[in-house]
């Protein structure tokens, strides 16, 4: 299960706190750092349109852009057997090692509830 919200193209992973019996989330894919919580579902949906708003505010008055950067290069470490293996399919069917991945990533976000469920296994 994703413990997640969204509002507008932003996206927050949200938890709770038993011992401070709040929910509380952090919000992903920006410059800064933005939390936010509640202690109800309603509040915390409240406070993160609100975070949200806030900061594209002050980013807008700060002349600076709101959203991270992704440069598109990342490494990914794997077992050697695996790693083997995946370059040994890749070759088998005339494709380069990044091509391979990055099918295989774009398949896997665009195929979210099965993906996730064999994460889940995992």
């Amino acid at each position: 299960m994703i413990n997640s919200l969204t509002y507008g193209d932003y996206m927050a992973t949200i938890h709770y706190s038993s011992d401070d019996e709040v929910f509380f989330g952090k919000v992903i894919g920006v410059n800064d750092l933005i939390t936010f919580e509640g202690t109800s579902v309603g509040e915390l949906k409240t406070a993160f349109q609100e975070a949200i708003d806030d900061y594209l505010e002050s980013c807008k008055s700060l002349g600076k852009s709101p959203d991270k950067t992704y440069k598109g290069v990342f490494n990914v470490r794997v077992p050697s057997v695996l790693h083997k293996k995946i370059a040994a399919f890749a070759s088998r069917y005339d494709v380069t090692l990044n091509d391979f991945v990055k099918s295989v990533l774009a398949y896997v976000v665009e195929h979210e509830e099965i993906s996730a469920q064999i994460l889940a296994k995992e």
